[in-house]
């Protein structure tokens, strides 16, 4: 519907109909009832004009069930109005376990995105059709918005946070990407392409780029490079805590508290590693703030996934966008 304008592109993904929907039905009551006030004033302002100086107008008694209409009425389609938003937004965020996962990162002025597979792009995203795809963000520098016009999906890229969208492409074809969010004077130039290919062509396009490896094995490189694996041994004797099967379980602090390891602990470690200490260590492990890009984040956090095979198995199910794995240094220690 209307895909030759402009302002409604194609439809292309499996929910983009149902956010067209609930915004044509707003439209629509909103258009209904502003002709209708707009109407009745001109109605009202000829039939009750004021005909001589002398004229007085006639004394009005309130009516209860025009009232209780005129409330009743409104409420009744602010209430489905809600229902169907809070709906339609359930489904936006609400990735299926067993969808694609994607990174991306926003930089000025470029959209940077890595496969797990491997292959990394840059303004340019190839997705397969009929499969999930959930796409986590984040930003090197300033706060983008990753849009997807054709897909009916958007998210926030927060510095130093990570925020998820998912979508599920429908048709092969090349779609925009745009930043929906000021960041800077090459703003309008950040755009991309989602190239949407048909699974057999994706798979090949995909073992045809992961020169690097996977992402983690990209990450477990980077973990032995930063001699994290002097620190954080498997067997639990080193002066970091052990890594292994920590992903989704809670873990003490020396403040007394349990936090959740989740991709937002792992970030805070690695970044910030006083923040919260692994009760039974010291503080040892400096701060890897400005030594490690988003990128190394991004494949350090699956690594650290792999160490977890519970949490491996299903990377999309994870309650939060990811972060990172806690990289000790070679006198590390925390976590």
């Amino acid at each position: 519907m209307f895909s030759g304008l402009p302002l409604f592109p194609e439809q292309a993904s499996s929910f983009a109909a149902d956010v067209d929907a609930l915004y044509f039905f707003i439209i629509a009551v909103s258009a209904f009832f502003a002709s209708l006030i707009a109407i009745l004033v001109l109605i009202f302002a000829v039939k009750y004009r004021r005909r001589h100086d002398q004229e007085v107008g006639a004394p009005i008694e309130g009516s209860l069930p025009l009232e209780l209409a005129w409330s009743l009425i409104p409420t009744v389609i602010a209430m489905v109005m809600f229902a169907w938003g809070a709906q339609v937004y359930y489904d936006l965020r609400r990735p299926p376990a067993e969808a694609h996962q994607i990174y991306a990162v926003g930089k000025q002025w470029m959209w940077k995105f890595q496969h797990l597979e491997g292959p990394r792009e840059i303004n340019e995203l190839h997705v397969p059709t009929g499969r999930p795809v959930k796409i986590t963000v984040t930003s090197e520098d300033v706060i983008h918005s990753l849009y997807f016009p054709s897909f009916r999906t958007k998210i926030d890229a927060i510095p130093g946070r990570y925020t998820t969208l998912w979508f599920e492409p429908t048709k092969p074809g090349r779609y925009h990407i745009f930043c929906a969010e000021y960041c800077g004077t090459m703003h309008s130039g950040m755009i991309g392409t989602v190239v949407v290919m048909e699974p057999a062509q994706y798979q090949a396009w995909l073992s045809g780029g992961a020169g690097e490896g996977t992402l983690a094995e990209q990450g477990a490189r980077l973990f032995q490079d930063l001699s994290c694996n002097t620190c954080h041994l498997e067997t639990a004797q080193g002066r970091g805590p052990s890594l292994k099967d920590i992903m989704g379980k809670p873990v003490q602090l020396t403040t007394g508290e349990s936090v959740m390891v989740d991709e937002v602990y792992l970030r805070e470690s690695i970044l910030n590693s006083q923040a919260k200490i692994v009760a039974g260590y010291t503080p040892l492990m400096p701060t890897f703030q400005g030594l490690i890009s988003e990128e190394g984040l991004v494949a350090l956090i699956e690594y650290i996934r792999t160490l977890s095979p519970q949490a491996a198995t299903a990377p999309a199910a994870a309650p939060a966008p990811p972060v990172e794995a806690p990289a000790p240094a070679p006198q590390g220690d925390r976590n």
